[in-house]
């Protein structure tokens, strides 16, 4: 390849180092799948923030990502993750904090100014709060929408929906109006074990020989199968012995004369 992807480097040393920078404000490291996963206290994300960027041997300068995550079985419902990248070791780690509804993240907008697009996409998505984050808007949904649609917990289908109205000018929300209605799967094929019919195929018949055309379940085929008389199988091979049947013997109309040959004697065979 003449342009291969970057070799990252090895995580060799990376926890410890983090150990000791971060102190008690870290509680929980793991290093898995070749990545290197931090959880620390939700308070206490600037100091570790800053750590983490001005630490020899750690040294994270850039801000990739902001993602959530949503465990809606526990009590502190919302992962917040934080993906930072090490242009000197390039090396990469990722940093969570848990949280709720109710409890604010701090704000990393004043390190990274990034920070700030990515924090609304998580508050749009999850709602999670972001204490310091001077333009905490709606970046995804639309205008007025109600709920964020990442959670676990938020409905699949809406009553309404947005469009641009051309009479109006303006941005209105209608009803929503399906084109059809809502119709359940169960992913069995029709054609190998179904044991419904589908509409229209209580009028087909039963086939009476094998590949006929019809939509029915395995079962019926197999019956029919059982059922189809068998076709005749010939034992002896079909022969000809007359020369009307096979034409030997016999001129063609085209032929010219025939030539003689004086070993052979007409009405014997040659001598």
């Amino acid at each position: 390849m003449r342009a291969p992807a970057p070799a990252y480097a090895a995580n060799d040393g990376v926890i410890e180092a983090a150990k000791a920078a971060l102190g008690d404000a870290l509680l929980y490291t793991e290093e898995s799948v070749g990545e290197v996963s931090i959880l620390v206290a939700r308070e206490r994300l600037i100091e570790v923030m800053i750590a983490l960027r001005d630490t020899p041997g750690l040294e994270y300068q850039q801000l990739m990502e902001i993602a959530g995550v949503d465990y809606l079985d526990r009590e502190d419902r919302f992962d917040v993750c934080y993906h930072l990248l090490s242009l000197t070791r390039n090396h990469r780690i990722r940093v969570r904090v848990m949280t709720n509804e109710v409890k604010p993240v701090p704000s990393l907008t004043d390190i990274w100014p990034v920070a700030g697009w990515l924090e609304r996409e998580v508050y749009d998505m999850y709602g999670v709060l972001f204490d310091g984050n001077m333009d905490l808007r709606r970046i995804l949904t639309d205008y007025g929408f109600r709920g964020h649609p990442q959670r676990r917990d938020f409905p699949l289908s809406g009553y309404v929906e947005l469009r641009y109205s051309e009479e109006a000018k303006r941005v209105v929300y209608e009803p929503v109006k399906l084109a059809q209605d809502f119709r359940t799967f169960d992913f069995m094929s029709p054609w190998e074990g179904a044991e419904y019919i589908l509409p229209g195929d209580e009028k087909a018949k039963l086939p009476e020989e094998k590949g006929a055309p019809t939509p029915l379940n395995a079962d019926e085929i197999v019956r029919a199968n059982a059922n189809t008389t068998p076709k005749a199988v010939l034992t002896d091979p079909k022969t000809s012995d007359s020369t009307a049947q096979t034409g030997i013997g016999k001129d063609s109309p085209h032929a010219g004369p025939r030539p003689v040959n004086p070993d052979v004697i007409p009405g014997k065979g040659p001598n």
